[in-house]
């Protein structure tokens, strides 16, 4: 049986990572000077809390090679193990990971999902769900492979407040964005981030993010949905109802976004992962 393993950042819940028995290895987060795990002593509400309360930007850390090769370890010599990273072009995780597999000496493939949030999340699920059909290692990388290039992902920002915070933008750029009510839709592409649209005004936002994923393709009947808030759940519901009216998908999603990517999110900040 092929055991999964990742790291803390796919913001799935605790029910599915016990249904596949998932092994989670968590990132560190910085706040205020002091140290936390993400998902055994931070929740997200927690995490959000802290974080719109302090007037520095969180930072956060990959696990250490070791903390990899601990988990790894833990596993028998006759155990085949399978572990998906957060994005290589957003955490330094898939090269811990790596680098942990050569410490341990376990017999580990590691997966760069390309991805962050449920768009992580959702290939960690259907590796699971292929494992336990028996599929191989090199079966399930074939449509993990697959599945990495269809994924879309878009991030919805409602402030560049921590963008500020961050020092990838000024004071200056930011106080001008907040007087003009500029909201920034960003794409997920190759497993980087890049500003896609932005746009003036509340209403003008939400109608332009339903225009990208109306684009993206033509039947969603089949399609999962994966919604990820820094806590404006009121928000994330109404886009919930919307994604159902419009365009009929599978099953939508909704969850708290982690710290990984909720520290540039900010508030009001939502992702959207669908493939």
């Amino acid at each position: 049986m092929i055991k999964i393993l990742t790291d803390s950042s796919s913001d799935l819940s605790n029910e599915i990572i016990e249904k596949y028995d998932i092994t989670v290895v968590p990132l560190k987060v910085n706040i205020d000077g002091k140290d936390y795990l993400e998902g055994i002593d931070l929740t997200p509400q927690v995490f959000f809390a802290k974080l719109f309360s302090s007037e520095k930007l969180p930072k956060t850390s990959q696990p250490s090679p070791a903390a990899f090769a601990e988990a790894f370890s833990k596993f028998g010599e006759n155990d085949e193990l399978l572990c998906l990273t957060i994005s290589s072009g957003l955490s330094g995780t898939y090269q811990s990971a790596c680098m942990g597999k050569e410490l341990s000496g376990a017999n580990v493939t590691v997966f760069d999902t390309l991805a962050g949030s449920l768009a992580h999340g959702f290939q960690i699920i259907h590796a699971a769900e292929l494992a336990q059909k028996e599929y191989s290692v090199e079966e399930i990388i074939a449509v993990l492979l697959r599945d990495r290039e269809k994924m879309n992902i878009l991030i919805l920002l409602d402030t560049l407040e921590n963008i500020v915070k961050g020092g990838r933008l000024s004071k200056f750029q930011g106080s001008i964005a907040k007087i003009l009510n500029i909201k920034v839709i960003l794409e997920g592409v190759n497993g980087k981030v890049e500003i896609l649209e932005k746009v003036q005004g509340k209403k003008r936002f939400h109608k332009k993010t339903l225009e990208v994923i109306r684009h993206k393709k033509e039947d969603f009947s089949n399609t999962i949905f994966g919604i990820t808030h820094t806590g404006n759940v009121e928000e994330a519901e109404a886009l919930k109802a919307e994604l159902i009216q419009q365009f009929h998908p599978k099953d939508v999603v909704v969850r708290y976004m982690g710290a990984t990517m909720g520290t540039y999110a900010g508030r009001g900040g939502m992702i959207i992962s669908f493939k």
